[in-house]
This record gives structure tokens, C-alpha cells and sequence, in this order.
């Protein structure tokens, strides 16, 4: 079975919205705005373009990177050629970018479910608030990989769904904190029996 991974910038207080500054969000902006740069808290991001076989992403998320992200070719380019899976009950075949790899639109979280059953690597989630929590909800996710910023923001789409279900439990598997307060923590999410 494939690993599913969800990838996320993420404030203290849970906030994973607008942290680039897209959509016009009132804190928008804040990984770059309220937090020092420094480079050995984005090691994992190049890991993670490395080891990725899939992304898999949300129609939302999917809007805001498929015109960006294929011309980020410094920055993307393993992305740039990986196959792309977008949940959605809407988009259509013509909706898609021609520019970005080959794009696979899914109706629903059991066509992912179907799709970590195939052969392959690691599938990546970024951003997809909607999805994730949907991902979440039905025991599909293996492995979160989080940068967590020392920032407050209140307001603003929570990475963890709120929904009243089973505990998760979630085993610690790799931990940094840097100079400027970021923390990665990367973990595993443990097998249903182990709970």
C-alpha cells in the first residue's frame, strides 16, 4: 500500500491557511512576514520532492498551484513531472492545465483509497484543508510531515479535521527545532490495533 503524507506549514494554534500569502487572508503571508527565514527548516521539503511518487491535492489547492507551480522550475521541478490527483466533485477534464504533467481528477475519498492500493510510492498532500480532514476522517492518512512556526493566528482553516471521531494515535518519528523557533515534527500515524 502507498504511504499517503500530508505536508503542511502549520501555526502553533493549528492554523494552516494562506502561510505564502494567497487569497487575501487577513494574516496572510505569515511563514515569510512574522517568522525569520532559515534554511535547514526546509531540508524536508527537498526530501519530500525527492521520495514523492504522487502529488494528491484538493480543487481549491489545485487552483492556486497549477498556474504557479509549473513555471517555479528551480524550486518544482520534480514536481513539475510527478502525476497529480485532484479530489473533486466539480472540476472537469477541460479545467486542467496542460502544462503541469498528467493530472488525474478522483470523485471522491474512496477513489483515493483505491489509489494508495496501487503500486508506487509515497502520495504527498499539500495545503487541501478540505481534503485532509476528509483524508483524515477516513483513516487514509500515514504520515503527517509539519513545520510548525511560533506564531498565533486565531482565525483561519485548521489543519486537523473537528469532526467527533476515534482517537488517532500518533507516534513521534523525527524532530528539529531551529534558531528561529520553527519546529518539524514528522509523524506516523500507529495502525488502529495500536490505539
Amino acid at each position: 500500500m502507498r504511504p499517503l503524507i500530508i505536508t503542511a506549514f502549520m501555526s502553533l494554534d493549528g492554523v494552516m491557511e494562506a502561510p505564502g500569502g494567497e487569497e487575501g487572508y487577513r494574516n496572510a503571508g505569515w511563514t515569510y512576514k512574522d517568522v525569520a527565514y532559515d534554511e535547514a527548516a526546509y531540508e524536508i521539503k527537498g526530501r519530500e520532492q525527492d521520495q514523492a511518487t504522487a502529488l494528491l491535492l484538493g480543487r481549491r489547492s489545485y487552483e492556486a498551484f497549477s498556474p504557479i507551480w509549473p513555471e517555479m522550475t528551480e524550486d518544482f521541478a520534480r514536481y513539475n513531472e510527478l502525476p497529480k490527483y485532484v479530489v473533486s466533485s466539480t472540476l472537469t477534464a477541460d479545467d486542467l492545465v496542460d502544462n503541469w504533467g498528467p493530472t488525474t481528477i478522483l470523485r471522491s475519498v474512496d477513489e483515493v483509497a483505491r489509489l494508495k492500493e496501487t503500486e508506487g510510492g509515497p502520495i504527498l498532500v499539500h495545503g487541501s484543508a478540505t481534503l485532509g480532514h476528509a483524508l483524515s476522517d477516513a483513516g487514509l492518512v500515514d504520515r503527517y510531515h509539519l513545520l510548525v512556526f511560533p506564531v498565533l493566528l486565531g482565525a483561519g482553516k485548521r489543519l486537523f479535521s473537528a469532526a467527533d471521531v476515534d482517537a488517532t494515535a500518533l507516534v513521534l518519528t523525527e524532530h528539529e527545532a531551529y534558531g528561529n523557533g520553527v519546529q518539524k515534527m514528522v509523524f506516523d500515524v500507529a495502525p488502529p490495533e495500536a490505539t
